[in-house]
């Protein structure tokens, strides 16, 4: 396998320490995932900040929202025999689960694509509702006709499904909901219509029959979605054998919509792969790389709070069509940045 990504040596860009908790009593564990979009000259992360108590010895504690909003921190002794925490993101106790840290979304600047900082009165964005009592995860943003859309992921008690806000100055938010129900997630728009159409990857999941697969849906609206096709599936014994997910909005070139993805194996470990859709049948996919494009090598991939992960929802193309530079997150700790070569990537994919 050959790792085309060229690392910035800045990196990480963002760690847990650069940010303030978003209240007391609440430290910050994980930067993960940043959505990424150019707004007033700018560079900016929509990064996701997962924060909880402070851990005691022989106790895990983590947060959740309630639906008025306030936060209840529930506390569970580690020799509790109704506990399971194999799991540094998710527990499950008395046969529920929960995850271990409660996410919000914060926005972040740069002028040069490297310093990023926190402006002032600058918006978070936070669960809100039944629908979110666990937090909003992992943010894909896209600009369509002047209008920003944020798909996330919604988590609660009820499951994990994709919400959706919009917002055209990133002052003030539109909430349409949940707009694809559990189990289901990575959800990235495409940058522009088609024949006048809205369209969509997505992965939803089963755990019975079918898998963790990339499928595609369309929509006049943006907000109702159908026509779902599957497009997408794991292969056994590859890099991506056990799950599949999209990345940020496919990228548009002259030999199709090409899409970053990020896959897993039995041993969780996420590598990133691409694949090319056909530019007036997105349902279609004409190639696939057989090996990653990028995959867990440094210090601070392999190591962290859940190692051994690269993860990308967020990139810029420059104007020359030719180079992506992707904000990533590292073993679900930091916040990273690469440059990819369109053309390298476009030579690594395989036809099907």
């Amino acid at each position: 396998m050959k790792d085309i990504a060229v690392r910035f040596k800045e990196n990480p860009l963002l760690s847990p320490s650069d940010l303030t908790p978003s209240r007391e009593g609440l430290e910050i564990t994980c930067l993960l995932n940043p959505g990424v979009f150019q707004f007033q000259n700018k560079i900016w992360l929509l990064v996701r900040v997962a924060e909880r108590p402070k851990q005691m010895e022989n106790s895990i504690s983590f947060p959740i929202l309630t639906n008025k909003g306030t936060i209840e921190i529930i506390e569970i002794k580690k020799d509790d025999p109704e506990l399971i925490a194999t799991d540094a993101r998710v527990i499950n106790y008395k046969g529920a689960d929960y995850l271990t840290t409660l996410s919000h979304l914060r926005l972040l600047c740069s002028e040069d694509g490297r310093t990023f900082y926190e402006p002032k009165n600058s918006p978070s964005l936070v669960g809100e509702g039944i629908l979110e009592t666990f937090g909003i995860e992992d943010c894909r943003v896209v600009l369509i006709d002047e209008v920003y859309y944020l798909t996330f992921t919604s988590v609660s008690k009820n499951g994990v499904g994709v919400g959706l806000r919009t917002t055209v100055d990133w002052q003030k938010f539109e909430k349409h909901g949940m707009i694809l129900p559990p189990h289901n997630k990575d959800c990235a728009i495409f940058e522009e219509k088609i024949n006048g159409l809205f369209y969509a990857l997505h992965r939803p999941s089963s755990v019975d029959i079918g898998g963790n697969y990339i499928w595609i849906a369309s929509s006049l609206d943006g907000i109702h979605w159908g026509n779902h096709h599957c497009i997408i599936k794991t292969r056994k014994e590859h890099w991506d054998s056990k799950r599949v997910g999209a990345g940020a909005a496919p990228i548009k070139t002259a030999k199709g919509w090409l899409e970053i993805y990020h896959g897993a194996n039995e041993n969780h470990q996420y590598c990133l792969g691409a694949f090319l859709m056909d530019l007036e049948v997105p349902t279609k996919v004409l190639a696939r790389t057989e090996d990653p494009i990028m995959f867990p090598k440094t210090n601070y991939e392999l190591s962290g709070f859940f190692g051994n992960v690269v993860f990308t929802n967020g990139h810029i193309l420059d104007l020359d069509g030719e180079t992506l530079t992707i904000y990533y997150g590292a073993s679900d700790e930091f916040v990273c940045g690469a440059k990819f070569s369109i053309t390298e990537i476009l030579s690594l994919l395989t036809n099907i």
